[in-house]
């Protein structure tokens, strides 16, 4: 999430948005408790075809797409669209001839913008019982919760060992002289994971008082702030923990990332190189959600594919697929989840209005300080 990072495809790790996602990850456990399962009461939709407007690091196993349309007798087309600010815009445009039937991987930071723009039908789906309140964040259930992730520092614990730093405690000490040129960043007008940390950084600081977000940021840039334009250059390049070759030894990544180093190791490592760094207002977390959009012709079928995202079979596929976790409560997580992906006690949070009414200003007011 969601929100969200991919991993290069040269290493097995895809590389989109922002998200993690994997090409042919091993299957997770799947729970299925019958108050959680939804069964598919329509007539089969024998050759009709659905369309699903999605990201570009959207990712889900062959034989979980294909279990949909064995049910249905329907297939799926996955149009893809870029990044989620991208998408968003292409179903704007085409909302008076839509291009897709459903829209997937709106994130909480674009959601009021889809909500006003009015291109979405409302679905209260079944499968919503199993979805916390807390990620359910459109009381209209125009658009619903599939996932979610968390932005935060990662960090490479041999090389501050070797500098004989501990981490640090506070986002305040980035700015001490130590961490100096020790930390890449995204931009965030280019990069999701990018806008997730300064809002992060908003919420904590704010905007009134004797120091602000722009005050950090401002002082960051004094530190010497790496700032990259997408997350493969930042983890890849030049981040020390992943590929050992930058030379920053502090990264925006996500949660899941010291997970999915285990992971594509395929065996090699038993520890992850990397870890993540808890601290107050350090992290974001990103909620992925789908929606079907007005002027679908296929109604009945959208309904039927968002219970069957919102299920046990797909939400089980998520983690392993795109790296971000289930909405659905009722799904066990695969063990590298459970072992190496943390996840922060107190992520930071603004309201999905407050970031559409002032995004564009964060951005320019950031781009002002950090950039120019």
């Amino acid at each position: 999430m969601r929100r969200l990072f991919g991993f290069m495809a040269a290493a097995l790790l895809l590389a989109a948005c922002g998200r993690p996602g994997a090409s042919s990850p091993t299957a997770p456990p799947i729970v299925t408790p019958a108050a959680n399962t939804v069964p598919m009461d329509a007539a089969p939709q024998s050759g009709q075809e659905l369309v699903l407007l999605a990201h570009d690091s959207f990712s889900i196993s062959e034989d979980v797409l294909a279990a949909f349309e064995q049910e249905t007798g329907a297939t799926v087309a996955v149009l893809r669209g870029g990044d989620a600010g991208s998408m968003l815009n292409q179903a704007i445009l085409s909302r008076n001839a839509p291009v897709a039937d459903l829209i997937f991987g709106i994130d909480n930071t674009f959601l009021s913008r889809a909500l006003e723009a009015d291109i979405l039908e409302p679905y209260e789906s079944p499968v919503l019982s199993a979805i916390p309140a807390e990620l359910q964040l459109d009381p209209t259930n125009r658009m619903l919760p599939v996932d979610y992730g968390y932005v935060l520092i990662n960090y490479d614990p041999q090389a501050l060992a070797a500098a004989g730093l501990a981490p640090p405690s506070r986002l305040e000490d980035l700015t001490q002289p130590e961490w100096r040129g020790k930390l890449a960043v995204q931009n965030p007008a280019t990069s999701s994971p990018g806008l997730a940390f300064l809002l992060a950084t908003i919420a904590h600081f704010g905007s009134e008082g004797d120091y602000t977000w722009e005050d950090f940021w401002a002082e960051l840039r004094a530190n010497e702030v790496y700032v990259g334009n997408d997350w493969t250059d930042v983890y890849y390049t030049q981040f020390s923990g992943s590929s050992g070759a930058g030379p920053y030894p502090l990264a925006v990544s996500y949660s899941t990332s010291p997970a999915a180093e285990v992971f594509f190791s395929e065996g090699a490592l038993a520890e992850p190189p990397t870890a993540n760094l808890f601290v107050p207002g350090g992290s974001f977390r990103q909620i992925e959600f789908v929606g079907i959009l007005q002027g679908t012709e296929q109604r009945e079928l959208a309904e039927q594919f968002i219970d069957f995202m919102l299920r046990p079979t797909f939400q089980a596929d998520i983690p392993l697929q795109m790296f971000v976790y289930p909405a659905n409560r009722d799904v066990a997580l695969p063990e590298v989840f459970q072992q190496f992906a943390e996840v922060p006690e107190q992520p930071a949070s603004l309201d999905a209005v407050t970031i559409e009414a002032e995004r564009e200003n964060w951005l320019q007011r950031w781009t002002e300080i950090v950039l120019r």
